[in-house]
């Protein structure tokens, strides 16, 4: 993949991208679905089966279940060897998070403790911290919990009020503080808490154990849905906290809590796609079994049509999540052989891509929430049922939403990440957006597209780009300054990146796929490429007229609309018999089977 190494994060939306060089799920390695399949087994046998005692929160219980998954090995993926873990590179650590995901309560718990539980240590630590830390996190000796939202500090991190003093002589910091929405807060043993020193302007972070004392935990939140993970407040009172446990530089936290985010939005991904795909399983174990007017209810098109857009929507989130992952993998690589030490280079690699990670993390989980909620319906009244799987799945699916930065944040950062490298010259957004804008004034290109399998599709892909760069360019030239406080526009742009990236990753997927096996043992994933472009293609032109309609008028609006239209116009497709035939493969498998 020697061409997926010259990738730049948001580099998509002016490069078009070859399908050799990208990974799909399905060039999995023997030793790569073993691992998957030790983290399924965990699944089904430790945790399926006591549901309920999880939500019921009993003493002990999700600690007793994080040993089992210490003692597989599937805390420490993403450790070294050298410090206990098992040394796997990202795109297999994102294997493991996607299989754990489906785990409820469990995988909220897994995720805390091995991502913001366990990496700031990791890539931030001393040699010493590392190996005092690391080991005992990675078999689950010791449980992490990480420490930075506080009441009056959530999206906006860096306003924590926690405080940390030297004392006079100078071997401690005393910690003051509150934070809350602390997971694993009730049985952690160490925990990564942000604080500012005297009266600096940015966050430090400190490496704070159980036993240092001054300490104390409100009892445990009651939540609508993970009702089984351990979500405290916790106060720091005088907490004493030796100098040798400042994690990293003073005042670096908040960057440690960014790049940290970062990883946690894609891992988010990856964990929303496999609780998707064992929603969808279920759905269709209980559409093939239930019978309405003489027949099963999965004979039926409104239920096929429900199956079909579900199926969709995963095929296409974990085509782009892996996509992504392996960017990430072939950076990371990239810089250890440029001479970056490994920790550095990982999180420099995650950095650059941090425009995906923002994407990845809004579709995954706005996918499991209409797999849910599709789920419920297909249930119908039994999926309303706290007896049935889907009430548990439905609450249990909405803080993927709120997590990692609600998607209100991210949308609004994938633009600004965006527009920031451009002006740091990093992506070359203006050369193109001056030659799209420029096509406006030309005649339209009315030659239809070469006669060979994905050049249309292609086509229409180059045309969403064009649309990006068109609305985002105006947006920024009419606007100025003021285009920060335009919300609405921006998420107008955010949502046709998160739309153009997800439809291209999945053609790139698809087309890799009929590379390897032909192109009729791959019509059901044609079919689904096919329709999510359909699908985006109306959502972009809508956005589109969002965005211009706000801030553009007159003849001006009226030219832009025009060639915006050319840019969003697609062939007549038959979206009901692309759904007919993706939901019929999945009834005959009864299950999720891509």
């Amino acid at each position: 993949m020697s061409a997926s190494n010259k990738t730049k994060g948001g580099e998509f939306l002016i490069k078009e991208t070859a399908a050799e060089d990208v990974f799909i799920p399905e060039q999995w390695s023997e030793e790569q679905l073993m691992i998957k399949q030790t983290c399924d087994d965990y699944i089904d046998q430790e945790v399926m089966p006591i549901l309920d005692r999880i939500d019921s929160m009993e003493e002990g219980l999700m600690p007793s279940l994080l040993d089992k998954a210490g003692e597989l090995g599937l805390l420490g993926a993403s450790v070294p060897a050298e410090l206990g873990g098992m040394g796997f590179d990202f795109v297999t650590s994102m294997l493991t998070t996607e299989a754990l995901g489906a785990g409820h309560s469990v995988a909220v718990a897994l995720s805390a403790h091995t991502g913001i539980g366990t990496l700031p240590i990791l890539y931030y630590g001393t040699e010493e911290q590392k190996k005092k830390y690391i080991p005992k996190l990675a078999t689950g000796e010791w449980k992490a919990s990480y420490c930075l939202t506080e009441p009056g500090s959530g999206s906006d991190a860096n306003s924590g009020r926690t405080s940390a003093k030297l004392t006079e002589d100078g071997k401690h910091y005393l910690l003051n503080g509150q934070k809350m929405w602390i997971t694993n807060g009730g049985f952690a043993d160490v925990f990564t808490v942000f604080a500012k020193i005297d009266d600096d302007k940015n966050l430090s972070a400190f490496i704070v154990e159980k036993t240092f004392g001054g300490i104390s935990l409100n009892p445990e939140e009651h939540k609508m849905g993970i009702k089984g993970s351990s979500t405290r407040q916790i106060f720091f009172n005088d907490c004493k906290v030796p100098v040798e446990n400042l994690l990293s530089e003073r005042e670096n936290g908040f960057k440690i809590a960014v790049n940290i985010l970062n990883i946690g939005r894609i891992k988010l991904a990856g964990a929303a796609i496999g609780a998707s795909k064992r929603t969808v399983t279920q759905t269709i174990l209980y559409a093939n079994e239930r019978n309405q007017f003489g027949r099963p209810i999965s004979k039926y098109g409104a239920i096929r049509y429900k199956i079909a857009e579900q199926a969709t929507r995963i095929f296409a989130s974990e085509s782009a999540t892996y996509r992504a992952s392996q960017n990430i993998d072939d950076a990371i690589d990239a810089l250890i052989e440029g001479g970056m030490e490994e920790g550095k280079a990982i999180l420099k690699g995650i950095e650059q891509f941090a425009v995906e990670a923002a994407i990845l993390k809004v579709h995954g989980s706005e996918t499991l929430d209409y797999v849910a909620d599709e789920g419920v319906q297909i249930y119908g009244g039994m999926g309303y049922s706290a007896d049935a799987p889907m009430e548990r799945i439905y609450r249990d699916s909405r803080i993927n939403r709120i997590f990692e930065g609600t998607n209100e944040i991210n949308r609004l950062l994938i633009v600004d990440m965006v527009l920031k490298r451009a002006m740091k010259g990093e992506l070359d957004l203006m050369g193109p957006a001056q030659k799209v804008a420029g096509e406006l004034m030309e005649i339209p290109d009315f030659s239809e597209p070469e006669d060979t399998l994905f050049a249309y599709e292609k086509k229409l892909l180059g045309n969403f780009k064009k649309a990006i760069l068109l609305t985002a360019g105006a947006a920024v030239q009419k606007l100025m300054e003021s285009l920060a406080k335009e919300q609405e526009v921006i998420m107008n742009i955010a949502n046709m990146a998160i739309e153009t990236y997800i439809a291209e990753s999945t053609l790139l997927r698809v087309e890799k796929l009929v590379g390897m096996r032909g192109e009729e043992a791959c019509h059901v994933q044609l079919a689904m490429a096919r329709l999510y472009l359909n699908n985006a293609c109306d959502i972009i032109w809508v956005q589109v007229k969002e965005a211009l309609n706000s801030f553009a008028e007159g003849d001006e609006l009226r030219m832009m609309l025009m060639g915006l239209k050319r840019y969003t116009k697609q062939e007549p497709f038959n979206a009901k018999a692309a759904r007919q035939s993706i939901a019929q493969k999945i009834i005959d498998e009864n299950k999720y089977c891509f």
